[in-house]
């Protein structure tokens, strides 16, 4: 049983699923159904992890066929740690949705969909199968272009052709990148191929085919230059499939980054490079993308991409260190975007509008509902002690220790520019003075809600707060999380070891 625990939230997500397709016209049924499954997946995940984190490295063989052979299932410390990431956001978003997403968009199957792109994360973090990963990778792409379009207004119709067109392009490379391994190596499964590949003489082709997949996750993790296709499709469906997409969907990239090039492409010197480089233009270039917008959630979506550069730079600089402040980073910005977009979200229910320059008096109409806003925003920003201070400082002790000084330069200014967009926010929104918007605009959603209704729809922003503050305040747990994680991923022998069963002792 605690083998097949491993499986546990892929099987709960796609029962979830095919359950609200059976519910498709009973929106009612789909809200609660979705919420308590949430909510079900979560301890499940919490389970998951627990087990792991006591008893190392678990993996499971699809069908019995043993690798390589067979479809490879593997629960290691990252990948659990981002199932539970998911489960996390995902309750989160399921009740923000529940409460904020308008009934003639829930009866065209929202929540099935939903769970199907939950099932799709979880499935791309479990796997230990190259191939099954781009098919997980398709099933994500697939539910999440459902999404963006559910509607059908003419901004989301515009966003969902470059968002599809753009990841459909790297599902082509990402295949046949594949493809070349494949005919490289003979063999599919990631553990094997980690073996298969680092006896290949002829680096020169090993190379092209990680520069490959460098480009086919670079264009899914929107790093620089491969990032246009996010803020332009990003803002445009509602706040709840932004606040999924902005919290997980480039987090898959980067996880497949940070797979393939610490199991099958290791110790490549130009690779590290470039990845560096291509790290240090992307918090340069979202930084300064997202200081020119007006429209609260393109900040957002430019603030994203800014802080990818956070999460690849330590896979450039390559030590433990730097891997250590990766894992820490990605912990805190899945959690703290999935929080923002609801956030924004909750402003456009207020206020009627995204435009920063209309905005304004949150605080003096709200002050309880500005000061919770606070935290993800201050969260994002690193004032210490919260969440993104912490990362932020192992990524900057790794480039001191490695006298990465452009490495250092980047984070810093990425950080400072994330202070001046935030303060820019926080002025505009909460503290200056009310704008009267015109009558046309003039939108009081929030105000002529109930009680009851207010509270469904800031309760998943205290959720994701609260577990905000954890992270800042419970940095030395997180610290020794991450720590344990970048341990793993830099002895990949752990992972092989368990994968073929040959480790006499697969706890860490």
């Amino acid at each position: 049983m605690t083998q097949q625990l491993v499986l546990y939230p892929l099987l709960l997500q796609l029962f979830l699923s095919i359950i609200l397709m059976f519910s498709w016209k009973r929106i009612s049924w789909q809200r609660v159904i979705s919420i308590l499954g949430g909510i079900l997946n979560l301890g499940v995940s919490i389970w998951l992890f627990a087990y792991i984190w006591e008893n190392g490295t678990q993996t499971i063989q699809a069908g019995n066929w043993e690798a390589p052979f067979g479809i490879t299932f593997v629960a290691d410390t990252l990948a659990v740690t981002l199932v539970l990431l998911t489960s996390i956001s995902g309750v989160a978003v399921s009740a923000f949705s529940a409460s904020s997403i308008i009934p003639a968009r829930l009866k065209f199957g929202y929540f099935p969909i939903f769970h199907f792109l939950l099932l799709g994360l979880i499935g791309a973090f479990l796997t230990g199968d190259i191939f099954n990963l781009y098919v997980w990778f398709e099933i994500i792409i697939i539910s999440s272009f459902v999404l963006i379009t559910l509607g059908g207004e003419k901004a989301q119709l515009e966003g969902a052709v470059k968002y599809f067109t753009l990841n459909i392009l790297a599902s082509m490379i990402f295949l046949t990148a594949i493809a070349v391994l494949y005919g490289l190596t003979g063999s599919l499964n990631m553990a094997d191929l980690s073996i298969k590949v680092a006896a290949i003489e002829n680096r020169g082709l090993v190379e092209i085919t990680a520069i490959l997949f460098l480009v086919a996750f670079g264009i899914k993790a929107a790093v620089f230059p491969l990032y246009f296709w996010l803020p332009a499709s990003y803002h445009t469906p509602p706040s709840a499939v932004s606040a999924i997409f902005g919290g997980l969907l480039t987090k898959v990239g980067v996880y497949a980054l940070i797979r393939v090039f610490t199991l099958i492409f290791v110790g490549d010197v130009f690779m590290q490079d470039t990845i560096l480089v291509m790290a240090i233009l992307t918090l340069i270039s979202g930084g300064l993308g997202a200081l020119i917008q007006t429209n609260l959630r393109k900040v957002f979506s430019y603030l994203i991409i800014c802080h990818i550069g956070y999460m690849i730079i330590g896979l450039g600089m390559y030590t433990e260190v730097a891997i250590a402040g990766t894992i820490f980073y990605l912990i805190h910005d899945i959690v703290v975007k999935t929080n923002l977009f609801m956030v924004g979200g909750l402003i456009y229910r207020i206020k009627g509008t995204n435009n920063i320059k209309s905005l304004g008096g949150l605080y003096a109409e709200y002050p309880r509902l500005s000061l919770l806003i606070a935290i993800p925003l201050f969260s994002l920003v690193g004032i210490p002690p919260l969440s993104g201070f912490w990362p932020k400082l192992s990524l900057l002790n790794a480039g001191f220790n490695d006298q990465n000084w452009w490495a250092m330069g980047a984070i810093l200014f990425a950080s400072l520019i994330t202070l001046v967009i935030i303060a820019k926010v926080w002025s505009n929104v909460v503290w200056k003075d009310k704008v009267e918007l015109p009558k046309r605009i003039n939108f009081r959603y929030f105000e002529n809600l109930n009680k009851t209704r207010k509270i469904q729809l800031v309760a998943p922003i205290v959720f994701l707060s609260l577990i905000s503050l954890y992270i800042g305040f419970g940095a030395e747990h997180v610290q020794q999380l991450s720590t344990r994680v970048a341990g793993e991923l830099m002895d990949n022998q752990q992972y092989i070891d368990a994968v073929f069963k040959t480790g006499q002792n697969l706890k860490p």
